[in-house]
């Protein structure tokens, strides 16, 4: 447990995942957790809503320029791959599978983090303004 203040806008027990609401892969991710995360276990804000800008400054982190996945656990801040393996590690069968790329050094599997997320707008597109997801249930989205 990290030693920092609780964060806010969400209770202890609750984890969220903070997205580039403009970039068309972080929303093909969004909706992929929106179709699999059959638990509920992942809240989602895109980093230009308010709340979303509240969670970077809580964390630590800028709110200008996001260029990676911001999940908060339990008062702890994770991100780029990292936050992906943890947020898998969630899902069901097969899809869980997938966190155990976790055990690849931290280094490459971040190497390869950085790489799509340094090229994602040419390589997958754009939106001129955040898109609005249509949540599976009404508390899924921390502004909505």
């Amino acid at each position: 447990m990290s030693d920092r203040a609780a964060p806010p806008l969400i209770s202890s027990d609750e984890q969220v995942v903070l997205y580039d609401g403009t970039c068309r892969l972080c929303n093909g991710w969004v909706n992929f957790l929106l179709r699999y995360d059959k638990y509920r276990t992942v809240r989602l804000a895109a980093v230009q809503s308010e709340q979303g800008k509240a969670l970077l400054r809580w964390a630590g982190l800028s709110t200008e320029n996001i260029s990676t996945i911001v999940l908060i656990r339990q008062g702890n801040v994770y991100l780029r791959a990292e936050a992906i393996f943890r947020v898998m590690a969630g899902l069901p069968w097969p899809w869980r599978i997938l966190a155990l790329l976790r055990l690849l050094p931290a280094t490459l599997s971040n190497r390869c983090y950085d790489l799509i997320a340094s090229n994602r707008y040419r390589l997958f597109g754009r939106y001129d303004n955040v898109q609005s997801l249509i949540a599976d249930h009404p508390q899924r989205f921390l502004d909505r």
